[in-house]
């Protein structure tokens, strides 16, 4: 039985069911020795499945919960994809981007992996690389990475340490594996990607290299694989710019993901942290500090399940949102609400397809979540939309099916109720240059409302807030998207969005959020809402 095949409370582990269990397997293997070739050879190509049957973890502060400071490495959902993406990027020869939240526990992975790696593959070198050499290796420092290697290996049992001896496989920045050939080298500083050739190379707290485009540089002669691993600083470094150029394969590991954290967990990270580091290394806002964010991160994780949180029932209009993407590497995105609940959010690209194919997945969507009518982008390569839906409408009238009504959002209009007033003492017509501007302007005002009643505590209207579902699968890519549009203003003091600041990817999830709750959609004023 596999660890993962136990049921963990995970904010009250007991892991005495699975160290049993290690035990039992280990009498088994020494009993018939002759089956270890066999099962390294399985272990070559289930790394997730090694490090869960016989790795240990190591926290000094599991004291504090009452749980032993070494511990069987069991891996959690988000982990395990973690790992798989990791070997895909290195069989593949791809560079990843990880961006994670503090205490995500990715070091602890990633030299976990590596290690499996050396043990069950010929041959292999893998880099680590850091700002500091201390952080990579420095003796009896928990934090050092190759500490957390040593660790992991000898906690395994001899069978499976690919020939590891703590005193001649082992040294400064260096660690070797007899029995495969294999080694684990590290790296830092300026010296980053000048040494061996990789098999695949960890950059960690990429985001915090001191002179980031020589590590570039270096490393692209080094490695055909590069994972770097960060919380974010800011967008003025080479991380950000990867993370948000659209070029490079990117996996996010935001504390939501983790199951030994939860919304007191989050609150208490609020009252030791000061807005910017938990914007930043919590929330992954990468422009934490930037003060024309258009929708701030801790507004947004305000309206994380707003509904269940206020006691809200969500009621009214179900409603479809799409932003249609060309064969370039934009994604084609939609999403769906009931009332204040946004449900769910979907994204496919559009590569090899066209425009209809991504009309005709929009109205399969709209089926499955009992939607009659959704908002489509119709300016630029969106208004072909039209005719499309016009086309499949008479088909399935045809048929007898019913129709979907799809509606055209142009962020290019004309400002809705022009001598209304979303800004005090500003008219519209006064304030906004379009009608984008002041579509994302109304959302950012049912952000801010959300996050006045759930976290302040204020007096809200219950139909001038917003919700996201917990549990959509696309959830934190949204999360991230809405906090990346900023705005600014023309010479004439109006305010325009900037959606892709600094070179970012569009942020197609959040328009189609922009397009579900734009001003047009309701009647109610909203400046009612202060």
């Amino acid at each position: 039985m596999a660890e993962n095949d136990w049921q963990i409370d995970w904010l009250h582990p007991d892991y005495t069911p699975i160290i049993n269990e290690r035990i039992r397997r280990l009498k088994w293997v020494r009993g018939n020795p002759d089956q270890i070739p066999a099962l390294l050879a399985f272990y070559r190509d289930n790394i997730a499945q090694f490090i869960m049957d016989w790795g240990c973890t190591s926290d000094p502060r599991n004291i504090d919960i009452g749980v032993p400071v070494t511990v069987p490495f069991i891996l959690f959902p988000r982990q395990i994809e973690y790992i798989e993406e990791v070997i895909y990027c290195w069989k593949n020869r791809k560079n990843l981007i990880s961006e994670k939240s503090r205490d995500a526990g990715l070091s602890w992975i990633s030299v976990a992996v590596a290690s499996s790696i050396c043990i069950t593959h010929n041959e292999v070198n893998i880099g680590f690389g850091s700002r500091k050499e201390d952080y990579v290796d420095s003796s009896g420092d928990p934090k050092a990475l190759f500490w957390k290697a040593r660790k992991f290996i000898e906690l395994l049992p001899e069978e499976f340490r690919g020939g590891y001896n703590k005193k001649k496989s082992s040294k400064h920045m260096r660690i070797a594996f007899p029995n495969t050939g294999s080694t684990m080298t590290g790296e830092a500083g300026d010296n980053i990607g000048r040494g061996d050739r990789a098999t695949l190379f960890f950059v960690d707290e990429s985001a915090f290299l001191e002179n980031p485009r020589a590590v570039d540089a270096s490393l692209s002669a080094t490695t055909n694989c590069r994972i770097d691993i960060s919380t974010p600083n800011g967008l003025a470094n080479p991380f950000a710019e990867k993370r948000f150029s659209g070029k490079y394969r990117v996996f996010t590991f935001h504390w939501r993901d983790d199951p030994r954290k939860d919304d007191a967990w989050y609150r208490m990270m609020q009252e030791k942290l000061d807005p910017i580091t938990l914007a930043q290394e919590i929330d992954l806002d990468y422009a934490g500090s930037v003060d024309n964010l258009i929708i701030r991160a801790e507004w947004v994780q305000a309206a994380i399940n707003a509904h269940v949180k206020l006691g809200i029932e969500p009621s009214g209009h179900r409603m479809g949102a799409l932003d249609i993407a060309d064969q370039g590497k934009d994604l084609n995105c939609y999403a769906w609400k009931h009332g204040i609940l946004v449900q769910g959010c979907q994204s496919w690209s559009g590569v090899g397809s066209h425009i209809y194919a991504s009309t005709e997945k929009a109205f399969h969507l709209s089926d499955e979540n009992g939607i009659k009518e959704v908002y489509y982008d119709s300016d630029g390569i969106g208004s072909g939309v039209a005719g499309d839906a016009c086309i499949i409408n008479q088909a399935r009238k045809d048929q007898a099916v019913h129709g979907i009504n799809f509606v055209g959002y142009r962020g290019s209009a004309k400002i809705f109720e022009p001598r209304g007033q979303m800004v005090y003492e500003r008219y519209n017509e006064d304030f906004f240059l379009n009608y984008k501007a002041q579509a994302w302007w109304a959302l950012r005002m049912r952000f801010q409302e959300t996050y006045k009643a759930v976290v302040e505590g204020r007096e809200y209207d219950p139909d001038m807030i917003i919700s996201l579902a917990g549990d959509m699968p696309e959830l934190n890519r949204l999360v991230n998207e809405l906090s990346q549009p900023r705005y600014d203003k023309n010479k004439v003091g109006k305010m325009f969005v900037d959606k892709a600041p600094d070179g970012m990817a569009s942020p197609n999830h959040a328009d189609t959020i922009v397009m579900l709750f734009h001003p047009e959609s309701y009647s109610t004023s909203l400046w009612d809402m202060l």
